[in-house]
């Protein structure tokens, strides 16, 4: 009842199956089913589809980017912990997959043991980043059209970690069933944690550290911090970027003031893929949402087509369907 009563919780089919008849039209006006794969040109698949996470970091420059090592699975345990020492890494560190999403096999990892585990069980090749341990954790919806100087800061949302407060007598199973949200959490965390601990009374206890939505996160609509000083920071950033026109950036700053001044660490980049996040805030309306997405729609297909009349070519069938073989197969693995 919980997951049916909000619509953020549907599964992502029930959701986007009016979009799937925009992009229709947008890819019969283009003249291409995967039009979206020219909007941003450095991006396999424009980032829609089976686009390598550490690639696309491999674009940003250093100074806003979380050291993050890219393994092949299988990977010899003895050569990642030397090149987890070599890069002066320190635990507690992220894993997660270098193709995937919504959180899919994201973990933070608090120890060596936790690591080997973590890289003998992988099934896929996957990455290791740095753990940013700054307060604020955000996502930024920037898109610019070709040939423009100055880009749009359309979305932006504030993330929320999972947490619940004690009361001094009620364990923490006990005090998840009492918030929706984290009552939907109880079954993955009990793998995770011991929930029979007693917090303290008025003991905030963060419950998962990662801002995934499907992990617990609440997504809140931070549009007010849309700022001109906001805008010219990711318009320098973003010019940075060969190739990039259209995404959202996932990012850890201190405070409002230090994102203003360009002080962050991007921890991804999501190309044509990305949503404007800040339409799962609690309450935003399906309708209001739909009014979002289709915009975004308009302007990713504008930009494809404007970048596909400057040379960039779309996504072929063959290149399409190599994708997707890759995307399954990963799929069968796990």
């Amino acid at each position: 009842m919980i997951r049916l009563r909000s619509w953020e919780y549907w599964p992502l089919q029930v959701v986007y199956f009016p979009i799937f008849f925009y992009w229709m039209w947008q890819a019969i006006r283009s003249g291409s089913l995967f039009f979206f794969s020219a909007s941003n040109p450095s991006i396999e698949s424009g980032g829609m589809l089976g686009e390598s996470k550490s690639k696309i970091l491999d674009l940003i420059p250093d100074e806003v980017k979380p050291i993050t090592l890219f393994f092949n699975k299988g990977v010899e345990l003895e050569d990642m912990i030397t090149q987890f020492s070599q890069h002066q890494l320190t635990y507690p560190v992220i894993a997660k997959p270098d193709m995937g999403e919504r959180g899919w096999q994201v973990v933070k990892v608090k120890d060596e043991i936790a690591l080997v585990n973590y890289a003998e069980s992988s099934t896929v090749d996957f990455i290791i980043q740095e753990y940013i341990d700054l307060p604020v954790e955000l996502g930024v919806f920037y898109y610019r059209m070709p040939d423009e100087e100055q880009g749009v800061v359309s979305s932006i949302v504030l993330k929320e970690m999972l947490k619940v407060t004690g009361d001094g007598r009620s364990t923490l199973r006990e005090l998840m069933t009492k918030y929706d949200r984290a009552k939907l959490q109880i079954t993955t965390l009990e793998k995770e944690r011991d929930l029979s601990v007693v917090p303290k009374s008025g003991e905030d206890v963060e419950l998962v550290g990662i801002g995934n939505h499907s992990k617990g996160t609440t997504f809140l609509n931070g549009n007010q911090w849309i700022t001109e000083k906001l805008i010219t920071q990711f318009d320098l950033l973003s010019k940075q970027v060969k190739g990039f026109y259209y995404g959202r950036y996932d990012l850890r700053c201190a405070s409002r003031e230090a994102l203003e001044r360009g002080e962050m660490k991007i921890m991804e980049l999501n190309g044509a893929g990305a949503e404007p996040a800040h339409i799962y805030h609690p309450g935003f309306s399906l309708f209001r949402a739909y009014g979002v997405l289709f915009k975004h729609w308009k302007i990713l297909a504008q930009i494809s087509r404007a970048n596909h009349k400057n040379g960039v070519a779309y996504l072929t069938l063959k290149e399409a369907k190599e994708i997707w073989s890759r995307i399954k197969a990963k799929e069968a693995l796990t």
